[in-house]
């Protein structure tokens, strides 16, 4: 099947984040948005025609999840991830986001701490500090091009306090697939402190060619009986605003404990269209999943290339997954705002400020290129003109 990753479409009043929010944030909606981490590919027609089936009937009443809702998930973790949880250790959550934060209410007290590795999605941040736990930074560090974690000043930021992790796996930003020898060892520091490792691999369907995703409790007995584990088909499939994630504890306990503060909390279930969604990606996304990617992966591939040639004092950090790139830019000469301001104002380019993913973040910015190949190509001539005039 053919799929035409080239379409440009205008996603003007329709209340995107990616355009509502540039005043906000640039000071001007004359850029070109890539920075909120969604495609402008069109959402896949299994997803829509799922949709669009289910609006034929005339009454949007409480729903139950489809029979094969769960089944069609533990079936991809099998044959995408060499996983097979069982039923009993899954369950449905409104978000990665919304779970996180309830992993973090349910877990943990007031105080403890909770260690999370910047650079990294804002979000962590903003889940142990708005519920009043103690933020710990584990800064991760870069050795030939690519994150690597830091266990020295990992044992050394563990306290009696301390009773969470909060795993990026795929990382983002910087695209890091975690190794087996990597997750073993943080596996092994956790287990010893007894800290809980809640993973967050919303990312885990979009490894790259060359790599391929290890869930965090895959890795040992250990890990699984001392991890929560987080995914969902929003990212992969283009749908994040339809809100449909999972859950995956092997430990009963843990488990137990998850599901009923989800129940008493009234946000254990999902929607109409959360559940339809979802069981169309999974029974009938993959061919379009592996379209996806090799544009995307032609996407980077460009990208590289082009700083490469054209704008060396630019250096990306090649993702092993995602459509996300982090963008070394300290030979450039500039302090964050001034670079911000500079890709704002000179080049017309909307990215993140490198400095909302914590510690380590300051001199980069992340660009999301899951988009049509004209868009990137058009905002590697705005830079390269604008660093020219510089």
């Amino acid at each position: 099947m053919k799929h035409n990753f080239d379409e440009i479409i205008d996603r003007t009043n329709t209340n995107a984040v990616k355009l509502e929010r540039c005043k906000t944030l640039f000071g001007t909606e004359d850029v070109l948005p890539l920075w909120v981490a969604d495609m402008d590919f069109r959402t896949p027609d299994f997803v829509l025609d799922a949709i669009q089936k289910r609006l034929e009937h005339p009454i949007l009443g409480y729903t139950m999840p489809p029979r094969n809702f769960f089944s069609l998930f533990t079936e991809w973790l099998r044959t995408h991830h060499e996983w097979e949880p069982e039923r009993e250790q899954v369950g449905f959550v409104p978000g990665i986001v919304p779970a996180l934060a309830f992993a973090v209410q349910c877990y943990t007290e007031p105080g403890d701490e909770i260690i999370v590795q910047p650079p990294v999605y804002y979000p962590f941040f903003n889940v142990v500090k708005n519920n009043n736990r103690t933020l710990v930074y584990n800064q991760l560090v870069e050795e030939e091009g690519k994150y690597e974690m830091d266990f020295d000043d990992l044992e050394q930021k563990i306290t009696s306090k301390t009773k969470m992790f909060i795993l990026c796996n795929p990382h983002n930003p910087g695209g890091r697939v975690w190794s087996q020898k990597t997750l073993r060892k943080l596996d092994n520091i956790c287990a010893k402190h007894n800290i809980l490792v809640v993973s967050d691999e919303i990312h885990a369907d979009m490894a790259l060619s060359g790599h391929k995703h290890l869930p965090f409790a895959t890795v040992s007995k250990s890990a699984a009986s001392n991890s929560v584990t987080l995914m969902a088909p929003s990212k992969v499939f283009n749908m994040p605003g339809v809100v449909s994630s999972f859950y995956i504890i092997p430990n009963p306990k843990l488990y137990r404990k998850y599901a009923e503060f989800l129940e008493a909390s009234e946000m254990n279930s999902g929607n109409i269209f959360a559940y339809q969604a979802t069981v169309a990606c999974y029974a009938k996304g993959e061919n379009w999943r592996v379209a996806m990617l090799k544009y995307v992966e032609e996407n980077i591939d460009y990208v590289m290339e082009y700083l490469r040639e054209f704008i060396p004092q630019i250096k990306p950090m090649r993702p092993e997954a995602s459509f996300l790139m982090w963008l070394d830019c300290r030979d450039l000469g500039m302090e964050t705002d001034e670079l911000h301001r500079f890709f704002v104002q000179k080049a017309g380019l909307g990215l993140n400020k490198g400095t909302i993913f914590g510690p380590g973040g300051e001199y980069y910015l992340r660009i999301n290129v899951a988009c049509p190949r004209k868009v990137i190509q058009q905002a590697m001539m705005q830079l390269k003109k604008a660093i020219s005039f510089k």
